[in-house]
């Protein structure tokens, strides 16, 4: 069990001490290892792909759970999940509970599933990809969370500045051997389509469709992109919002730049173009509830 201890919910240190007591009673014969200022995630997940785990379970956000996939994806090692994010998008998805006791009630009692992930490059995706402002946001919303805000105040302030500053991209994509250009501020790629019940709660109805889901906004105005932008945030965006729905197994988005940044699952990266889009359809093995 690698332990992100810098992850929302086990922050403080009564916080992850009440964690890993909870462990050591639940799951005794556990491996558990948690990063720490000289020990570092990426550093656990090489530590521990040495003794090749049968399961390795995440504990910690999205990032943290994609970093681990990302080690685990196409091989027989199943992946666990702890939420300790302050979204978790992917647990949300597979049903997984916040609560930690549930959650590691599923490391007891779960199935494994085979679900899909996306990539882009190089890179695996759990839930989604963007570019444009998204990447924007995101950066500006780590700073002024280092400076002490929380995080959903953090992330409104950092998409209203994006917004007044955002500019256009100019970028050609292919899609099912068809070419097509478009200007927008924003691209926003899924792993398997998102839907849009009524709330800005992520949810996507599959995750095993072996399908991407691009999201490119139509709005032109500032405060339509506003809006739009904080429900893609938090995964909420549908065709009728204002977004043209792009849906294939694999395409490519090419640019001018050499280089551009891409958010991956709330990480953000620096890759070369042309970005080359797939879905490794069940690619990753992991635990999930029973129901």
């Amino acid at each position: 069990m690698l332990i992100n201890s810098g992850a929302g919910s086990v922050k403080g240190d009564n916080d992850r001490a009440n964690l890993l007591r909870l462990l050591a009673a639940t799951v005794p014969d556990a491996d558990i290892r948690c990063s720490s200022a000289d020990v570092t995630m990426d550093q656990l997940i090489r530590q521990a792909m040495k003794d090749a785990p049968t399961l390795l379970v995440a504990g910690g956000g999205d990032g943290t759970i994609n970093s681990v996939a990302a080690a685990i994806v196409d091989t027989s090692t199943v992946l666990g999940v702890l939420p300790l994010g302050t979204l978790n998008h992917f647990a949300d998805d597979l049903g997984i509970s916040a609560t930690i006791a549930e959650a590691v009630d599923v490391l007891h009692n779960g199935v494994v599933r085979q679900v899909d992930v996306g990539a882009v490059n190089d890179r695996i995706f759990l839930n989604n990809a963007g570019l444009g402002l998204y990447p924007e946001i995101v950066e500006r919303r780590e700073r002024k969370q280092r400076a002490g805000s929380s995080k959903w105040p953090a992330a409104f302030a950092a998409t209203v500045e994006a917004l007044i500053r955002y500019r256009q991209l100019g970028l050609r994509f292919r899609v099912d051997g068809v070419a097509s250009l478009r200007r927008t501020a924003a691209v926003f790629v899924g792993n398997n389509e998102y839907t849009n019940p009524d709330s800005f709660e992520p949810r996507r109805a599959s995750l095993t469709t072996g399908l991407l889901a691009a999201y490119i906004p139509r709005a032109r105005g500032r405060w339509r992109l506003i809006w739009d932008a904080i429900g893609a945030l938090v995964g909420s965006v549908r065709e009728a919002d204002g977004f043209e729905l792009l849906v294939s197994t694999e395409f490519t988005v090419e640019s001018k730049s050499p280089l551009v940044r891409v958010s991956i699952d709330g990480e953000v990266v620096r890759l070369e173009t042309p970005l080359q889009f797939r879905s490794r359809a069940r690619a990753l093995r992991v635990l999930a509830p029973q129901q």
